[in-house]
């Protein structure tokens, strides 16, 4: 008997089981540039882990983060919303500080949240690594990391909860020394453990809880963000560099090294290989003077591409289309909020709230070469309209439709505009040939700006 068109219908419709939804493991580096993957053109360091997953998977050379620095972005992927809603701007400080540059002091727990939605749909959550969305300094009455949808944490000094705590260790030295000791009070328990390993400590707490979740047949989603390769560098002793470029080198594929393993692990596990995605980026640009931003202009805290352009690699056999497995994607413009809605969509979870990223799950798995259909835009950190040496006033705004990026000040003065695709370093200002196109993006860019809660970036760069 041939069912019926109702049953074809309801079978269509119906939420994904366990067994058909994806494994997520979303693995954000600290600080690192968009050239800084060996597989993105690196000649000085290799990173021969994370290579194999980009050769295993697709590399994105047009993936953006929401911010160029460290606390707004991860607001972005968290929440799938642009940072500004929440009034993360920049990175989170101490009280006082975050105060002055007209900042919340943490995430707002009512905010959506990935983790939440993929919870609420019966996945194990867990987050295990840096969090820097609220509990650091003196700032010591955030929620705990597990009010944000988690069922476990493991962090370091900038969020409540669990923690592990840096050993720092350089040659010469007969005894390591603790540092962020005041972390303590931010939640426990507490384990020091040498400053060089702690990837490897994150990564074997995540290991034994993605074992339990295959074990009691729970699909797991996991936040991998480790410290590294955020400065200051500390490598293993034995593995040690004159200068900061080359300690950042070393730091840098020490944290390869170390990500082998929980690869490896995922890879070999029969019943995880095939049925689980991971993604691969950096929250902003590179630190002056530690990494490299390839062939862009700017560095982290700026809105040139080095800035907010970040190297995404997305890999999952049993879900990345066989035929885009090894390829660069070239065209596909997006930003880390849209991955909340298309990870959503990936595991079947309908989505409770609306976001300002948009569904590009085809295009995360190779099956289309689709663009975001809205600009994206961003602001500055208050506190970063200076930057270089010697430093210069930063644009306040920016934004980017199809090729054409616009950046401004915050009413729409000296804007600059770049055709990326024929100009990805933004070399060339087109903004004194194409007037009616400059009118046009700063009118947007504007408007989007008024739109948001206000910082005090303003009337901490009048006097730049």
């Amino acid at each position: 008997m041939k069912p019926s068109l109702l049953t074809l219908f309801l079978a269509l419709i119906a939420p994904l089981t366990a067994a058909e939804r994806p494994n997520i493991v979303v693995v954000l580096i600290d600080d690192m540039g968009w050239g800084d993957f060996s597989c993105f053109g690196n000649t000085e360091a290799k990173t021969p882990n994370i290579d194999r997953m980009a050769a295993e998977g697709i590399r994105f050379r047009q993936f953006y983060v929401n911010s160029s620095i460290c606390s707004p972005s991860r607001c972005a992927l968290t929440t799938g919303q642009y940072p500004q809603r929440w009034k993360i701007t920049s990175f989170l400080e101490n009280r006082a500080s975050n105060k002055r540059r007209g900042m919340a002091q943490w995430l707002d727990p009512q905010a959506p949240t990935l983790a939440r939605s993929l919870k609420s749909a019966g996945y194990a959550t867990g987050h295990f690594g840096k969090w820097h969305l609220g509990g650091q300094r003196d700032v010591d009455d955030a929620p705990p990391i597990t009010g944000y949808g988690f069922d476990t944490s493991l962090t370091n000094f900038e969020g409540m909860g669990p923690k592990l705590l840096p050993l720092t260790l350089k040659p010469g030295d007969t005894e390591p020394k603790k540092i962020w000791q005041e972390a303590e009070r931010l939640g426990g328990p507490v384990t020091w453990m040498p400053r060089s390993k702690i990837t490897t400590g994150f990564i074997d707490a995540a290991i034994p809880f993605i074992d339990q979740a295959a074990k009691d047949k729970k699909p797991f989603f996991v936040n991998l963000w480790p410290d590294d390769v955020h400065s200051p560098f500390w490598p293993p002793v034995e593995k040690w560099q004159e200068g900061k470029h080359g300690q950042y080198l070393a730091v840098l594929q020490e944290m390869d090294r170390q990500f082998g393993k929980l690869f490896d692990h995922i890879r070999d596990t029969p019943g995880l290989r095939d049925n689980t995605v991971v993604l691969i980026f950096s929250d902003n640009g590179p630190e002056p003077g530690a990494g490299s931003a390839g062939p862009f202009r700017g560095k982290k805290g700026t809105l040139y591409e080095g800035g907010i352009r970040s190297p995404l690699i997305a890999w999952g056999p049993g879900w990345v289309n066989r035929e885009k497995v090894g390829t660069v994607n070239e065209a596909s413009v997006f930003a880390a909020f849209d991955l909340a809605p298309s990870l959503l969509k990936i595991a079947g979870v309908e989505a409770s709230t609306a976001f300002d990223g948009e569904d590009l799950s085809p295009t995360l798995l190779g099956k289309a070469d689709a663009s975001r259909k809205a600009p994206v835009f961003w602001r500055r950190p208050p506190d970063r309209k200076m930057a270089g040496t010697p430093p210069v006033p930063q644009p306040d705004l920016a934004m980017r439709e199809g090729s054409m990026k616009l950046l401004c000040n915050y009413d729409g003065s000296e804007p600059k505009l770049y055709d990326l695709a024929a100009d990805p370093g933004e070399t060339k200002d087109l903004a004194a040939e194409q007037a009616e196109t400059v009118a046009r993006l700063a009118k947007a860019a504007t408007e989007w700006h008024r739109a948001l809660p206000a910082d005090r970036g303003p009337e901490l760069g009048a006097g730049s």
